[in-house]
């Protein structure tokens, strides 16, 4: 791949996002049915109503750009969602599928925070500014929805597991 100049790493950016984005709506709804916790189920179906706004602000940006976005795949988008399978398959004990899925949740909104941030402040440097109150509005929406998680998980799952031990490491101590 060629990256000539600015303008054009800050199109792959927005490329990369996009398909990071279209790749979670289809991920998220599988991830919301593997949720145990009502909470966490409606976190859930919440970021996937936003992220299908952050898809549709992606397309707003490349409009105004004379931008396409297809045809590029991001490979980090899909590791994390390969990752967060092995939760979907996983058993356990309700509470800790749960923090599961909060985990390989967050790791999603970090990836995406990070990418947010680079584009965002590339538009600005690129005097997109429409563009970069844009991605900043998404970057905003994905610290929140990584705050919720972490609220949901410490104050509901985590007290709900409790000091669950590991039925295993009992077993094994006899």
């Amino acid at each position: 791949m060629k990256i000539p100049s600015l303008e054009r790493l800050f199109e792959n950016q927005l490329k990369d996002l996009y398909s990071a984005e279209t790749q979670l709506v289809k991920a998220l709804p599988k991830m919301a049915k593997a949720a145990n916790s009502d909470g966490l189920k409606g976190a859930i179906a919440d970021h996937l109503e936003e992220t299908k706004g952050h898809v549709e602000r992606l397309k707003q940006i490349a409009g105004e750009l004379e931008l396409r976005l297809a045809g590029k795949k991001c490979k980090a988008m899909e590791g994390l969602i390969e990752e967060g399978k092995e939760v979907l398959e996983a058993e356990g004990p309700e509470g800790v599928i749960d923090a599961a899925l909060i985990a390989a949740a967050q790791r999603v909104e970090h990836y995406e925070i990070s990418g947010y941030g680079t584009a965002r402040v590339l538009a600005e440097h690129l005097g997109h500014r429409e563009a970069a109150r844009l991605l900043g509005e998404t970057m905003d929406e994905e610290k929140a929805a990584d705050e919720k998680l972490t609220a949901i998980c410490t104050e509901e799952i985590l007290l709900a597991v409790g000091g669950e031990e590991d039925e295993e490491e009992d077993d094994s101590e006899d």
